[in-house]
């Protein structure tokens, strides 16, 4: 795989439009591109101009497809500054996400778990990516 390999998170939801302001709101993501009827589905992308990766979030016309996520589908964002982590936290909660405890107990000794308004689940991480 080359070193520059863009990455796209795709989801399906049940109000494009709230998921796009609860993630925009909360991490400050911004539209990068959106679609109307295209193949029988409305979509919006999600990014940031210096990230390599972004969100889609779709909805389909003719299919009734729900929303998934099990407790260990996890986005996990780190910061390692602890006034950035709580500001961010407050942010999520602002723009309803939903604290929750996390399945695997690691991610709640240095984060907090949240829920966007389909249980997608996103840890916001209070640490250095170090890998």
């Amino acid at each position: 795989m080359p070193g520059k390999t863009k990455l796209r998170i795709a989801r399906p939801v049940t109000d494009i439009e709230a998921t796009s302001e609860q993630y925009r709101g909360a991490f400050g993501l911004a539209v990068i591109f959106t679609f109307k009827d295209h193949d029988g589905f409305d979509g919006v992308m999600l990014g940031h101009k210096d990230h390599d990766w972004h969100f889609e979030f779709t909805h389909s016309h003719t299919h009734a497809i729900a929303p998934t996520p099990t407790v260990e589908d996890l986005v996990v964002f780190y910061y390692p500054d602890e006034k950035e982590w709580s500001a961010v936290v407050a942010k999520a909660e602002s723009f309803g996400f939903k604290k929750v405890k996390s399945f695997n107990p690691y991610w709640d000794a240095n984060g907090v778990t949240v829920e966007d308004r389909d249980g997608y689940r996103v840890v916001i991480q209070r640490a250095e990516w170090s890998l």
